[in-house]
């Protein structure tokens, strides 16, 4: 099977318990739209941005969401919520298959430091499989400011990454064009869903493995439904999109080893010297 639909929910939630709401939604989608195998909703969409509202991972959320893929059939990534995990919180996206069960879980390895505050980042990348379909990644928001994340991902074999975003302020813009160079910079299909409302300020993304945009959404509720070919992605990784440059493939021949990684990023004098991560004041 080389074509897979995939539903973005880009939801105008308020700062509360959603799981209802949320819940509804996919009913409806996978109603409207019956061809849709998998449905993503935005970052922190389920209770909101605030750490007060972490969960431990016995939680009922976890069961509603679980019957929510399974009684629709599809599979479901729902964002992403607070996890409490001992003293630590971390921002987690579960991955359920269609038959109800958890397959993996990604913890956001970048929280958006200083302003994300209390907040424990994770540690490992994540990729799972859709039988006879493809490999998918998983990452949340500020993790595609950092080109290690997609990268890695790509090198773990992942054609798709989904991406639940929560962002409302004015680099948004910017955000557009990072799906766009983290798509054609690993020619993989990017799904960046955003949330709306008084969360979000929407404008939710698809690009395509040449980064070239499928939808971008506008900056209210929207429902986007996109079928993904991956024999399509895969000939660009053969041939290059356009018969262009073959990204992966220049790659994984290149014999140098780069410095921040086989040196290490702490060992940067110019990074050192940029002072400590904190939220600015006002200007002197």
């Amino acid at each position: 099977m080389s074509r897979f639909a995939v539903a973005g929910l880009q939801l105008a939630l308020n700062n509360q318990n959603n799981i209802d709401e949320i819940v509804k939604e996919v009913g409806a989608v996978k109603k409207r739209f019956p061809w849709v195998q998998m449905i993503v909703v935005g970052e922190l969409a389920l209770f909101g941005p605030s750490t007060d509202n972490a969960v431990r991972a016995d939680h009922e959320v976890f069961a509603q969401l679980a019957a929510a893929a399974r009684d629709n059939g599809v599979w479901l990534i729902p964002g992403s919520l607070f996890v409490a995990e001992g003293q630590r919180v971390y921002n987690v996206t579960p991955v359920f298959n269609p038959e109800g069960v958890e397959v993996t879980s990604y913890r956001k390895i970048f929280p958006f430091t200083p302003y994300e505050k209390g907040v424990t980042p994770g540690a490992e990348c994540c990729v799972f499989d859709v039988p006879e379909v493809g490999r998918f990644g998983v990452s949340i928001c500020y993790d595609m400011w950092f080109p290690e994340v997609s990268r890695t991902l790509a090198w773990m074999g992942a054609e798709v990454i989904i991406h639940p975003t929560m962002t409302n302020t004015i680099d948004r813009d910017v955000e557009v064009s990072l799906v766009r160079a983290n798509a054609v910079s690993n020619q993989v299909y990017f799904i960046d869903i955003n949330v709306a409302g008084r969360l979000g300020n929407g404008r939710s993304v698809v690009a395509g493995p040449g980064g070239e945009i499928i939808h971008e959404a506008g900056e209210v509720r929207e429902i986007i439904a996109v079928e993904l070919d991956l024999d399509y992605l895969r000939r660009c990784r053969e041939r290059g999109w356009q018969n262009l440059g073959q990204v992966l493939k220049s790659w994984r021949d290149c014999d140098v080893n780069f410095p921040p990684y086989t040196e290490g990023v702490k060992n940067s004098a110019t990074l050192q010297q940029l002072g400590e991560l904190v939220v600015p004041l006002k200007s002197s």
